[in-house]
């Protein structure tokens, strides 16, 4: 039976604080109950039964183990109202008792509430491969690792056959090729699965122009794969980290996200590498083309990309970039003596990628940048330590659900338990939540990150994060402008709470560092980015590589960022009226100004990290209140509140499809 292991260290892992927020998965042969284990296996067929229409999992096993640990006080009966009863004060606190009751109830011992965060189905296809082309699949996938990975799988297959770019999404040649490429690689024969899965799916892929149809990224996972090969993708030269600081293209400009993604990337490519040629590489080569793979024409397929990957086409001068690059930067920069230049940026892009492996324990700020990082690793050296680290590391990324065993983005422990507390807090019956809030204050605590990146950071195009809270445990390391946000108001509100009832607050200096993050995270225009200051041009988004994303390859301001931002420095300054007071000031009225401006002609404001108008819309209006505006002196307000009422339901609630963020138009669930 799988456990959930909360704050535990093991062999291999380096943690500063002492892993609060660590959150892991172990399988356990002799744990559990023949009770336990009848409805957990119960919970898996019910899934697999609806999951074509119920795509998503609900954490059932997380919240069994849970319950069962916490010993908490029965939960209160539910209060049944009909439409024409009056709602008493009585009813409304007894089901807010209710839902508190059993949020106590999955609260884990170190005091951050674990939860599930995935959807996309490209993180654990990725990890499968690495392991593979590094040759540690069986010693970091037991059985019961491949049995639940292929059980996920199987589980987010379409009814065509392919998989999606997340789960609910149609199918695609990226999500397609992965999925059924990582069945094979654990073991599953090309006519394995329930009603010809593997057939169907490879009928998918060949139908709509097979391998050579994948999007850039999938071409470069499957060329190192060695199912592809260079010849066929568009160069990523390494020799960019050439380029002076000023450059607006040096990768020093680029979004975090993409930096982090183009450091191992360029490694590998300026090295051409790729792994080893097994019997089953070779079947894969045969599997997935419709054409010999030595009569493919791997310059053509640079740019052949599956009309149903393809939501971001490339302008014609980013073509003309790869091709200049393809047919001429390339061959010039491995020709001697340019072969050293070639030399000397592998090493500058690997030095980059050994201080974020050391500044984030090995966890890097992501699932998809981890993955990344492990591999050039164990190209520099695959008895190096740093590579062993890297596997020390991987189970952080699993989660265990009714619908298998997946990776996540990472963790949401510390964004989670933000709001859990503030929505306590606002309940006005926390006296009787006491233990549930102690918890959560200390782990609050222990997340806050207390130090800068090591060494010259600045120089290794780093910002400062002492201060900061990061989205998932401090251990990643990672400030966010909301996640810091988020944190201080929560423990500004807790500082006002009887400390026997919710522990010691938080000493002053450290809420000051978290301010002194958040004002050096604000741009010009008001608005605030989430992880570093925007220093790069819009039109560099125009050279995006990416055919599926929007908008990655530079930084820029959301509103939730902003709004998360206004409510905790406007709250601050409520409890500490003499700390900066002139610079928040300033501050936040270049805020209200970016809010009002980017409102959109029907109230409503984008989201970027939810669902995504109603998202946007909550962030910009708690932070235009929180600053002393309210629906009568304010025309922004009016008109939100005029979108959000034009969007209730009948049945009094709201919803919206993840299409609103793809079609930038409000689509209702």
């Amino acid at each position: 039976m799988w456990k959930l292991k909360i704050a535990e260290g093991g062999e291999g892992l380096i943690s500063v604080n002492n892993f609060i927020g660590r959150q892991h998965w172990e399988f356990d042969p002799n744990a559990g109950t023949p009770e336990e284990h009848a409805e957990i296996e119960r919970l898996r067929i019910q899934f697999t039964k609806n999951r074509f229409s119920i795509k998503q999992s609900s954490d059932l096993f997380m919240r069994m183990q849970l319950k069962k640990e916490n010993q908490c006080s029965p939960i209160p009966p539910a209060v049944k109202l009909r439409e024409e009863d009056i709602i008493t004060g009585e009813a409304l606190i007894t089901t807010i008792k209710r839902a508190i009751s059993f949020y106590s109830s999955i609260q884990a011992h170190d005091g951050h509430w674990p939860a599930e965060s995935a959807g996309p189905l490209f993180f654990v296809q990725p990890l499968v491969m690495a392991l593979y082309i590094t040759g540690s699949l069986d010693e970091v996938l037991g059985p019961q690792h491949k049995k639940e990975i292929v059980r996920y799988l199987y589980n987010h297959q379409n009814e065509d056959g392919g998989w999606g770019f997340h789960i609910e999404g149609h199918s695609t040649m990226f999500g397609s090729a992965l999925s059924y490429i990582a069945l094979r690689l654990l073991g599953e024969g090309p006519e394995d699965g329930e009603d010809k899965a593997m057939e169907r799916c490879r009928n998918w892929i060949l139908d709509h122009g097979g391998l050579v149809a994948i999007p850039s990224w999938g071409k470069f996972w499957v060329t190192v794969l060695g199912v592809y090969e260079w010849r066929g993708c568009n160069p990523l030269p390494p020799e960019f980290w050439f380029l002076p600081k000023f450059t607006p293209i040096h990768p020093g400009k680029m979004l975090c996200y993409c930096r982090l993604v183009y450091m191992p990337m360029s490694y590998l490519y300026g090295k051409k590498f790729v792994g080893p040629i097994t019997d089953l590489i070779k079947s894969l080569r045969e599997e997935l083309y419709n054409q010999p793979y030595d009569q493919i024409n791997w310059n053509k397929a640079r740019n052949t990309i599956a009309k149903e990957d393809l939501y971001y086409p490339h302008p014609m001068i980013q073509d003309m970039l790869w091709g200049f690059l393809y047919h001429v930067g390339e061959p010039f920069l491995n020709c001697w003596p340019f072969t050293k230049l070639r030399q000397k940026a592998l090493e500058i892009a690997i030095n980059h990628v050994g201080y974020e492996d050391e500044n984030s324990r090995y966890l890097c700020i992501g699932s998809v940048e981890k993955v990344l990082c492990l591999i050039a690793r164990w190209v520099e050296d695959p008895n190096s330590e740093a590579y062993k680290l890297h596997l020390a590391r991987i189970p952080d990324y699993f989660w265990l659900a009714e619908d298998g065993l997946k990776i996540q983005s990472f963790g949401c422990q510390m964004w989670d338990a933000a709001f859990a507390i503030q929505a306590i807090l606002a309940c006005n019956v926390s006296e009787e939540y006491g233990p549930t809030l102690w918890k959560a204050h200390d782990f609050l605590k222990a997340s806050q990150v207390v130090e800068n990146p090591s060494g010259e950071f600045k120089a290794m195009y780093r910002h400062i994060c002492k201060g900061s809270w990061t989205f998932s445990m401090h251990d990643q390391g990672w400030q966010v402008s909301d996640c810091t946000a988020e944190g201080l108001k929560a423990a500004l509100l807790l500082s006002k709470m009887p400390s026997d009832l919710v522990g010691e607050k938080l000493e002053s200096e450290r809420l000051y560092d978290a301010v002194n993050v958040i004002l050096s995270l604000q741009s010009s225009n008001g608005g605030f980015p989430a992880w570093e200051p925007q220093n790069a041009y819009s039109w560099l988004e125009k050279f995006n590589p990416t055919e599926f994303f929007e908008d990655t390859l530079i930084e820029r301001e959301y509103a939730e960022c902003t709004g998360s931002a206004m409510q905790a420095l406007y709250l601050f300054t409520k409890l500490h009226p003499t700390h900066r007071a002139k610079e928040i000031h300033h501050c936040l009225s270049k805020a209200i100004n970016y809010i009002e401006n980017t409102q959109n002609p029907d109230g409503s404001w984008y989201g970027c990290w939810g669902i995504c108008y109603t998202y946007g819309t909550w962030f910009a209006v708690e932070g235009l209140t929180a600053c002393g505006k309210n629906y009568h002196n304010s025309p922004s307000l009016r008109k939100a509140c005029q979108f959000l009422l034009s969007k209730q339901l009948p049945d009094g609630g709201w919803g919206e499809s993840y299409l609103s963020s793809q079609n930038k138009v409000y689509i209702l669930l």
